[in-house]
């Protein structure tokens, strides 16, 4: 029999374990994150708001599902943000020029944002009115 192409595939259980792989893909990773933070002025700024508001879910009197939801919606916040830079990354490479589906898809990305940032924000007015209230 000619050539078997199955043999030509690269196991991918061994790739699961590929501790080279995992490695290169942090540091892609921490790269993204790092270029996000020096071109990105809106990320800058809800990172600020994560620095600021950490200690504090972390510190609450709370219980722990309570903290992770103060969290967990404030690193939304940043995943979003950063999916949304990724749309309009992507959406400038293709061209600069005003095009309809362009302006949609950076929209989109824009009201996915504003969408988390109010999801976070009505987490935590939940959380705290509950330590507030009598």
């Amino acid at each position: 029999m000619p050539n078997d192409p199955a043999k030509d595939i690269p196991d991918k259980s061994a790739r699961l374990l590929d501790g080279g792989r995992l490695w290169r893909a942090l540091g892609y990773s921490l790269t993204g994150m790092r270029t996000a933070f020096a071109t990105e002025s809106a990320f800058r700024q809800e990172v600020v708001g994560v620095v600021l508001l950490l200690p504090i879910a972390l510190f609450l009197p709370v219980n722990r599902y309570e903290r992770l939801a103060l969290v967990g919606s404030l690193i939304l916040v940043l995943i979003v943000e950063l999916l949304n830079s990724a749309v309009e990354a992507v959406v400038d490479r293709v061209s600069f020029d005003h095009h309809e589906l362009s302006g949609r898809a950076k929209d989109f990305g824009s009201a996915a944002v504003l969408l988390v940032i109010l999801l976070a924000i009505l987490t935590w007015g939940v959380v705290l009115y509950s330590l507030l209230r009598p």
